[in-house]
């Protein structure tokens, strides 16, 4: 994740509904579309569970990577649900970070 870290902005949750979300799968191989999915139902567990937060790296409609660093309540096959109730679709997630 090193070089997502690197290049990602860091937003506050609270901000999230100004951006507007990657509309294509931003991660080009069905292998990473899996490790993303079983990492979004670790961050998932992690947040019911420990109230634990992770950063979340996603893509811009505009093609920018950004971060926030929030609890996940849910994940289902499309989206990210988080503590502040707001939303990620899964298809802009490029990855997390687990403190």
């Amino acid at each position: 994740m090193l070089a997502i870290e690197q290049k990602a902005e860091i937003v506050a949750k609270e901000n999230l509904l100004q951006y507007r979300f990657a509309t294509e799968e931003v991660l080009p191989s069905v292998a990473d579309r899996q490790l993303r999915r079983h990492s979004a139902e670790r961050a998932t567990t992690l947040g019911n569970g420990y109230h634990g937060k992770v950063n979340i790296y996603f893509r811009t409609a505009e093609g920018a990577t950004k971060c926030v660093q929030t609890t996940v309540w849910a994940t289902d096959a499309d989206f990210l649900t988080l503590k502040s109730g707001r939303a990620i679709p899964l298809r802009s997630v490029l990855g997390f970070d687990f403190q």
